[in-house]
C-alpha cells in the first residue's frame, strides 16, 4: 500500500464530488472551494498512532482495525458497539482501542482518518462515529463534502478548520503508515478483531461472539 498524500485524498474527494469516483453505491457531489490555511484544533500526525478508550489496566484488551469507507465497519458502529462499550469499556472490564485502514475508495478513507484527528482525542470517536452513521448519506446526488463538513461542525471544527484539516500532507503521510503497519499485523480485511493480541474474527461481531472472546481471553 503505497502512501497517500494529502492533494490525492482531496482530489479522490472532489472526484467523488463530481461524480468521477464511487463510494459504495457511486456517490457524487460537486466541487468544494480551495482550502483555507488555518490551523486546526489538533494535530493529527502529532496524535497517538492508535486511539482508545477505558482503562489500560482492564484485564482484556480489545483491538478493532476498521475503515471509514466500510460499511461492515459501520454496521458493527451502529448495532453493536453501543452495547459493547457499555457493557465492558465504561464498567472498566475491556480496554478497547481503534487502529485505522485503508478500504476502497482509500483517499476518501485517509481524508475521513485525518478529519477525526483533527477534532483531537476528546473529539475523535465523536467524528469517526459521524463518519460512519453518514454512510447511510452517501446516494446517487450526495454532497460528500457536505457530508464530512456537517460531521465537522457538529463536532466543534469550523469550516475553514475542516478545510485546512484537509490539507494537511503530514497526516495523510501518517495514516498511510498506520495502514501499512495493519497490512504487517495480518490484516487484510475490515473490521478485524483481536482479543489479547489473539485475531478472533474478520468480519463484524455480533455482541454474543464478543462477550465469548471476552470471556476466553479473561480465562
Amino acid at each position: 500500500m503505497g502512501p497517500i498524500h494529502r492533494r490525492a485524498a482531496v482530489a479522490a474527494v472532489l472526484m467523488v464530488a463530481l461524480g468521477g469516483g464511487q463510494v459504495m453505491a457511486a456517490a457524487k457531489a460537486p466541487a468544494a472551494k480551495s482550502p483555507v490555511q488555518k490551523p486546526a484544533p489538533a494535530t493529527p500526525a502529532a496524535m497517538p498512532d492508535s486511539m482508545s478508550l477505558g482503562s489500560p489496566k482492564a484485564p482484556v484488551q480489545v483491538v478493532e482495525y476498521a475503515s471509514l469507507t466500510c460499511p461492515h465497519c459501520a454496521r458493527f458502529n451502529a448495532e453493536v458497539f453501543p452495547a459493547f462499550k457499555a457493557k465492558y469499556v465504561d464498567t472498566g472490564k475491556v480496554h478497547y482501542t481503534l487502529k485505522e485502514f485503508l478500504t476502497p475508495p482509500a483517499e476518501l478513507a485517509a481524508a475521513g482518518w485525518v478529519l477525526a484527528r483533527c477534532g483531537g482525542p476528546a473529539h475523535y470517536f465523536g467524528i469517526v462515529d459521524g463518519i460512519f452513521r453518514s454512510q447511510t448519506r452517501w446516494v446517487q446526488g450526495a454532497d460528500i463534502a457536505a457530508i464530512l463538513l456537517d460531521v465537522a461542525k457538529a463536532n466543534g471544527l469550523t469550516e475553514d478548520q475542516f478545510k485546512a484539516c484537509l490539507n494537511d500532507d503530514a497526516a495523510y503521510q501518517a495514516v498511510s503508515a498506520r495502514a501499512v503497519k495493519a497490512q504487517a499485523d495480518g490484516v487484510n480485511a475490515t473490521p478485524t478483531f483481536f482479543v489479547n493480541g489473539k485475531k478472533v474474527s474478520e468480519g463484524v461481531m455480533s455482541l454474543a461472539d464478543l462477550d465469548a472472546a471476552i470471556a476466553a481471553a479473561g480465562k
